[in-house]
């Protein structure tokens, strides 16, 4: 753990303790659930959509590496199938997008505000253009398939209760609320104006550019907003879970894809697996939010694997170290 990297540990905890103070003074209203929940709400279909928009529109699939990307999104991907399989015995209890939700807070890493100077910090320029690479495909990959996931849950939900839809119904329906999601929505919108190969104009891209840099702080303040708003009395014992997965599983399941079955070694191996092994992202509360189900549990649960990641990032370290990586 360099100095650095914990600076940026510290940076990040002060920032989600000034959501909390200011929560407490109620420069938020009550800071209710409900107010919590609007300023996700402006996260999510204002900065995000921009973000997500201007990252698809900017890929260039040309020079996109591949054998990396694949080594560590098809783990990560099945990754989210498991867990969101793994935690439906749950949804009657939760909510029926609550597997959805936890599957995001298992996979989904803290990869830009803690993850691009923790690569700059131990792998220099070369290793810092891989993580960027891969942190310009993160959201669009690994938010899509937990908003498909949530949405065919809503759906079986609904037709349990209301009575069993016809299928195509039901498929339409899933689709066209997967589509509109302020997720889904401005990916495919980028990925569409990307094949145009129009490029975005400067002063959009500005603008794009502009709204998605306020993502970081934004989640962070509502991070503090929302353990103020629900508390810190959440069920540890469907948090813990999901922390483990994200700090011991996700990378080791990482690990032995990217090394054992890509065959990546050296420095693009000790991206990934510390990618993977960043603590639960911001946009966990977001989609918790967006679908009101375990929206105090995300909170904690991003805290709790932030402070925990001071130990098992020098583990992974020492992993990597032992498996033929040196900083």
């Amino acid at each position: 753990m360099t100095l650095a990297i914990f600076y940026k540990l510290l940076a990040i905890f002060l920032t989600v303790a000034l959501g909390w103070v200011a929560a407490r003074l109620r420069w938020f209203g009550d800071a209710t659930p409900a107010e919590a929940r609007l300023l996700g709400n402006l996260a999510m279909n204002v900065f995000v959509s921009a973000l997500l928009f201007r990252t698809a529109a900017r890929l260039d699939f040309a020079h996109l590496p591949w054998p990396v990307l694949m080594a560590y999104f098809a783990p990560a991907l099945a990754l989210v199938l498991a867990v969101a399989a793994w935690q439906t015995r749950h949804a009657a209890r939760d909510g029926a997008a609550a597997p959805a939700a936890r599957a995001i807070a298992a996979t989904y890493g803290n990869a830009v505000q803690l993850g691009i100077p923790m690569a700059a910090a131990l792998f220099g320029e070369t290793g810092l253009a891989i993580h960027i690479t891969m942190v310009g495909v993160h959201g669009v990959i690994l938010l899509t398939l937990p908003t498909v996931l949530a949405e065919l849950a809503l759906a079986r939900a609904h037709a349990r209760t209301y009575g069993a839809a016809p299928l195509m119904e039901v498929v339409a329906t899933t689709a066209k609320n997967t589509l509109l999601h302020p997720v889904v929505l401005p990916i495919v919108a980028g990925l569409a104006w990307n094949l145009t190969g129009f490029g975005l104009h400067p002063v959009l891209d500005e603008a794009l550019q502009l709204l998605g840099s306020a993502v970081v702080p934004v989640c962070l303040v509502l991070i503090g907003i929302s353990l103020k708003a629900h508390g810190l009395a959440t069920p540890w014992r469907a948090l813990v879970p999901v922390c483990v997965v994200k700090l011991v599983v996700m990378p080791a399941v990482i690990l032995a894809v990217a090394h054992w079955g890509f065959g990546l070694a050296g420095l693009p191996l000790a991206v990934v697996v510390m990618m993977a092994a960043l603590p639960v992202g911001s946009n966990a509360l977001i989609f918790a939010q967006r679908y009101r189900v375990l929206e105090g549990e995300a909170a904690a649960g991003i805290v709790a694997s932030t402070l925990a990641f001071v130990v098992t990032a020098s583990l992974w370290l020492a992993v990597l170290a032992w498996v033929g990586w040196a900083a």
